[in-house]
């Protein structure tokens, strides 16, 4: 098998388990599901990482939409990462008060995995992306 035939079954696993599991689940996301979607994004960012990387030394405009979705990608995932924080606590359902989010560790360990996960894919974003492209409503396709 090459290695380019494993991004159909990642997708393919996607769309299986939201057909299987969110019908008949819970009307909320589940932090377990907002960590694993976290975690499948930020993969998609670090392979679409690679790819604009290699791409735009040879192909500046096809290296500029790279750039461009892996933005889109970590944008995404920042919003995960928020959304894991707003979610109900297992066990009691409460939902931390805005001010709790802020903090650097609301929860304490184990369950910060995916802030651990975070910080280090913005170690890459803060490297290979202005704070400007971060913030803006457009990713900056600027050739044709």
């Amino acid at each position: 098998m090459a290695a380019q035939d494993f991004v159909p079954y990642a997708s393919a696993a996607i769309d299986f388990h939201r057909a299987l599991n969110l019908p008949t689940g819970p009307l909320v996301a589940s932090r377990s599901e907002l960590d694993c979607l976290h975690e499948h994004m930020l993969s998609l960012h670090a392979l679409l990482d690679a790819h604009a990387e290699r791409t735009a030394p040879l192909l500046s405009i096809e290296g500029d939409h790279l750039r461009a979705a892996r933005t889109r990608l970590w944008q995404a995932a920042d919003h995960l990462h928020a959304a894991y924080h707003s979610a109900p606590r297992p066990g009691s359902g409460e939902v931390p008060d805005t001010e709790a989010c802020r903090t650097r560790l609301p929860e304490g360990a184990p369950e910060l995995t995916v802030c651990r996960r975070h910080q280090q894919a913005a170690r890459l974003v803060r490297r290979r992306t202005s704070a400007a492209d971060l913030h803006s409503p457009f990713t900056g396709l600027v050739r044709h």
